[in-house]
């Protein structure tokens, strides 16, 4: 057999691109769950990688594309059969199977998301390496392994079904097995919100993997050696990003009327969304057939989103099951609408009746009953033998101690504080001023300083951060020589102004602000309050408060002067 130059190099180019995807995927995840597990998502998206590369040399790449029949294909570890009756013209086995490897993982790894934040790392590796040794292999023979489904004409070109939606139904049935996180639904089953810590790092895993989504699609051609794959080549680049651009647009646009402000999270999913969607047909339909898949999946991504989270009551931290199971579903069965009939059967809309939609409609279910039943042996066998949720003390604290003993993904940084407790935790012991007096730490009062000298107070100013620096200009302006400044985060008697996330309203939370504390002598009291409230006042929530204190002694440690002395400057 001779080997083409150009084929393989296409292929092996993909392949690096789809494997970068993993760092996109870590990225995300990490950024729509909270802070405390972090190092655990990016320990998980490592280790689907590491665990599905030999899994699925041993086993997985024998079963999807070994001879044997419509339904399984052959057990041959270590690949050393002949395949030469599925290697695309010109392309190495060995370039064929990385490939392959790299398309595997990235359906072990939409799981992770999914199930983040509450499931142990020890389940997490068993249930990674069934998916790359028997789930994804057997339902991708039936698509792409010659099996029945390929046999019948559907159309999955780069993995809509085969690799996406499987990841999905895993995430869907993984999810509702673990149950949602703590703190995730009240006592009434009303979900709350639970921010993301890192909107960057989500963003920036959504662009790497819609740049890697350039190689998923357009490398599945599997050769450039003729002016059709060419041609083929630049309409899945094209149909690609049209999909994903139109998706966010609809998002953008549907979120905006539905919450009254576009939603920044559920924008990024729908870029994902479209990307999933068009994976089945971007080979097979017109620009305006991807436009439509993009508009479809970008409002379907919402309201899929909020029927987990709202009425389903399974608790995805970062969409996946939407994205991946849903999407993917819906992508694969609109190819039976939209495709032209130039690289498959025409879709009902070209002609082409009813057969395709029946056949993309029949792959789905089947591939989406295949999976259900084979992950739930496995979630289950998983559960009733080591355990597949971790512990609600470890999960509390988080899984980067309390599985990997990392004390923190971010020595070094300040982090949101995390307040989810257990349903059934004890509530604090109020404090009764009982303990005896000789188990009492004792407490010396400072003594006053001489009478008559200048009273000195404590104002101390919370306000949002964004009119910090026109107070700071009018204090200054006021003849303020100090300021002490932190960065706090507190609620009032509103608790916060009601926002959304992701379609559910954050409850009372403790929003970011600025604490200026400023002692003062020479300068009013009532001056400081004055200024500050006509820099801070919008007549919105959240505006801010003052206090005032008074101050007993102030001690210049440099000169050790004291009181009022304290605090002038000195020429």
């Amino acid at each position: 057999m001779s080997y083409s130059a150009v084929n393989t190099i296409w292929v092996l180019i993909g392949t690096a691109l789809v494997f970068f995807m993993q760092a996109g995927f870590s990225m995300c995840e990490a950024g729509f769950t909270r802070a405390k597990n972090t190092g655990n998502i990016l320990m998980k998206n490592l280790m689907d990688f590491c665990i599905g590369t030999p899994a699925f040399w041993l086993i997985g790449f024998g079963l999807m594309f070994g001879a044997g029949n419509g339904i399984i294909g052959d057990f041959d570890p270590l690949i050393r059969e002949d395949y030469s009756h599925i290697l695309p013209a010109g392309v190495p086995l060995w370039a064929y199977v990385i490939f392959q490897t790299v398309f595997c993982a990235t359906s072990a790894t939409i799981v992770s998301g999914a199930m983040a934040e509450r499931t142990k790392f020890s389940a997490y590796c068993i249930y990674s390496a069934a998916i790359s040794l028997f789930i994804y292999p057997i339902s991708g023979h039936w698509i792409w392994g010659g099996g029945w489904l390929s046999e019948l004409g559907f159309h999955d070109f780069a993995g809509s079904t085969a690799v996406h939606m499987v990841g999905g139904i895993c995430a869907l049935i993984g999810a509702k097995i673990l149950g949602p996180r703590i703190g995730k639904y009240d006592k009434n089953g009303k979900p709350k919100a639970i921010l993301g810590h890192n909107l960057t790092f989500a963003a920036l895993g959504v662009f790497i993997l819609w740049f890697c989504w350039f190689g998923f699609n357009g490398a599945s051609t599997v050769g450039m050696d003729s002016d059709a794959l060419m041609e083929t080549a630049g309409r899945v680049f094209f149909n690609t990003n049209m999909a994903a651009a139109v998706a966010c647009c609809t998002t953008l646009i549907f979120t905006w009327i539905r919450y009254k402000k576009p939603d920044v999270s559920m924008t990024y999913n729908a870029a994902l969304a479209g990307l999933v969607g068009i994976t089945a047909g971007c080979d097979a339909v017109s620009p305006a057939g991807a436009a439509a898949t993009g508009l479809i999946c970008g409002i379907l991504i919402v309201l899929a989103v909020e029927f987990f989270d709202k009425i389903a009551k399974i608790d995805d931290p970062v969409g996946a099951i939407s994205v991946h199971g849903v999407c993917g579903a819906t992508g694969t069965i609109l190819t039976g609408l939209f495709a032209t009939g130039v690289t498959t059967e025409a879709g009902l809309f070209y002609g082409g009746g009813f057969h395709l939609l029946g056949v993309q409609a029949l792959g789905v279910l089947s591939v989406a009953i295949y999976v259900t039943i084979v992950i739930t042996i496995v979630f289950l066998l998983i559960k009733y033998t080591i355990g597949l949720r971790a512990d609600a003390e470890d999960e509390i604290a988080g899984l980067d101690i309390s599985e990997h003993g990392l004390l923190t993904a971010y020595a070094g940084l300040a982090m949101l504080p995390d307040t989810a407790t257990a349903d059934d935790e004890e509530a604090p012991v109020m404090v009764t001023g009982d303990t005896p007096v000789a188990e009492a730490i004792p407490v010396k009062k400072v003594p006053t300083f001489e009478e008559g000298t200048p009273k000195l107070t404590k104002v101390e100013i919370i306000c949002k951060e964004s009119r910090f620096e026109a107070l700071k200009a009018a204090m200054m302006n006021l003849g303020i020589t100090g300021m002490t400044v932190s960065h706090v985060l507190g609620c009032g008697v509103q608790k916060g102004k009601p926002e959304y996330y992701r379609g559910v309203q954050v409850e009372a939370n403790l929003l970011p602000k600025v604490q200026v504390d400023i002692v003062v002598s020479k300068v009013p009291v009532r001056s400081v309050i004055e200024t500050a409230k006509k820099v801070l006042y919008t007549g919105h929530i959240g505006d801010g408060k003052i206090f005032v204190y008074d101050v007993e002694n102030v001690v210049k440690v440099r000169t050790g002067e004291e009181g009022y002395d304290a605090l002038q400057d000195v020429e």
